[in-house]
């Protein structure tokens, strides 16, 4: 049973366990001798985003590192996605992101790539966890010229910059499109206005005054309703919302209405269909993926592969079958032809590349598939034990399928990052499938909250 990673990573309150320095320290010492796997000198990337317990936490993950042996590459606040590329890029063993993605400041993690941008394996976690539990990595200390250096990397910024860029077909650029980007005080608030100016767009920019204390803060992809407001007042073609470390975009269309991703992943995926570069003809989405986007896609003999939640489930399926895209609800894309994890920007690109090629504004783009009635509520949770434990749910879960009789589905999970179980109902009716959902969330506050 892991106790320190979760579906993300290492999540907490920044400062209490497991969430510390002394914990960031060992994580750091295990990471480095478990990435130790060629001679010479190793070298590991950290990144973070705009919170003020980054520092701490960086200069305990270095601290740790270095005292294996192993060199540290530091690039500052960037995107989630930008460590991917720069730990492929500047060949290094490993890469960290000092992040708690669309959590509150107070909140932060840690998430580690292997040397080819890919999120690590359960398995990669488990033997991290083990080395810290075990102590027997304890004894290994370096000393004299074989402890570990740290090195800052200047354009780290203009090298990712230049990366996004390329993911667009070079005769091709936004001139004409007026933007409304909100980076929600997080790790874009440079890169991501910087991205999209280069590339011809006039670009209006919120959420762009980091203070450590006000990412995801009443802004951003976890609250659209800033830029919302801002697209209508400005009169945009389109507004982006970024989360925290950038690697998801929620989109709002001319009209100012939020798009939200299974509209978004139906359109892109019908257009890679049309220019033959969807692969293997199958998009991969999640088990909160609704239904009318499989039916969008079945039309158009497309097949969409569902995993559990998280960006990393979809890349492990997207990596072993062959596919190159695959996405989530919430707004996180993986376009693998392009990189090997969520990337915001890159996503918004694909979008704002769309409405270009084909001079349609988003909100006629999203009339691509037609939303089955869902209903999705989260309720705070005690404890998570598994439910085959608990019979009084598992109860209620069937009498709840029974109930929709074939014509809708039921999903009840743990968030792998929060004290939350979600409840998604998702049916013909609205009134019936609010009414099944309210009776498991009662079910959950009886016996879990």
């Amino acid at each position: 049973m892991r106790k320190l990673f979760g579906t993300d990573g290492v999540r907490g309150v920044a400062n209490l366990d497991p969430m510390t320095s002394e914990i960031a320290m060992q994580l750091g010492r295990a990471a480095a001798h478990l990435f130790m796997r060629r001679a010479g000198r190793h070298q590991i990337v950290i990144g973070k985003d705009t919170r003020i317990s980054g520092y701490m936490l960086e200069s305990a993950l270095t601290s740790g590192i270095c005292s294996m042996g192993v060199d540290v590459l530091l690039v500052g606040p960037l995107p989630t996605p930008a460590i991917a590329f720069l730990t492929r890029s500047l060949r290094a063993d490993a890469g960290v992101m000092i992040s708690a993605s669309h959590n509150p400041y107070q909140d932060n993690g840690i998430k580690f790539f292997s040397n080819d941008g890919s999120k690590l394996p359960d398995e990669m976690e488990a033997r991290i966890e083990g080395l810290i539990v075990s102590n027997e990595i304890a004894h290994l200390r370096p000393t004299a010229d074989a402890i570990g250096k740290a090195y800052r990397i200047d354009d780290a910024e203009g090298r990712y910059i230049e990366f996004v860029k390329r993911s667009l077909s070079k005769e091709l650029d936004f001139q004409g499109i007026n933007l409304v980007v909100d980076c929600a005080n997080g790790a874009a608030y440079k890169v991501a206005p910087t991205v999209l100016r280069e590339l011809g767009a006039t670009v209006e920019v919120i959420g762009n005054k980091p203070d450590g204390m006000n990412i995801n803060a009443g802004c951003g992809a976890v609250y659209p309703e800033l830029l919302q407001k801002a697209v209508r007042e400005q009169g945009a073609h389109l507004g982006v919302a970024l989360d925290g470390d950038a690697d998801r975009a929620i989109f709002v269309c001319e009209q100012g209405r939020v798009v939200d991703g299974d509209h978004i992943m139906a359109m892109l995926a019908l257009d890679l269909h049309r220019q033959g570069q969807l692969a293997k003809q199958t998009v991969v989405g999640t088990v909160m993926s609704n239904f009318g986007l499989e039916l969008a896609l079945t039309k158009a003999g497309i097949t969409l592969a569902r995993t559990a939640v998280g960006d990393r489930y979809l890349l492990e399926r997207m990596s072993s079958e062959g596919y190159n895209f695959g996405g989530e609800q919430s707004g996180h894309f993986i376009f693998l032809d392009h990189n090997t994890t969520g990337d915001g920007l890159i996503s918004a690109l694909q979008v704002l590349s769309l409405m270009k090629r084909t001079g349609k504004p988003l909100s006629e783009l999203a009339k691509a598939m037609t939303a089955v009635p869902q209903v999705l509520l989260n309720v705070k949770v005690t404890k998570k034990p598994n439910f085959d434990t608990v019979p009084e749910l598992q109860r209620a879960i069937h009498e709840s399928e029974q109930r929709l009789n074939g014509s809708g589905r039921v999903l009840v999970r743990y968030s792998g990052t929060e004290p939350l179980l979600r409840v998604m109902v998702e049916g013909e009716r609205d009134d019936q499938i609010r009414e099944v959902a309210d009776r498991l969330v009662d079910v959950v506050k009886t016996h879990l909250g």
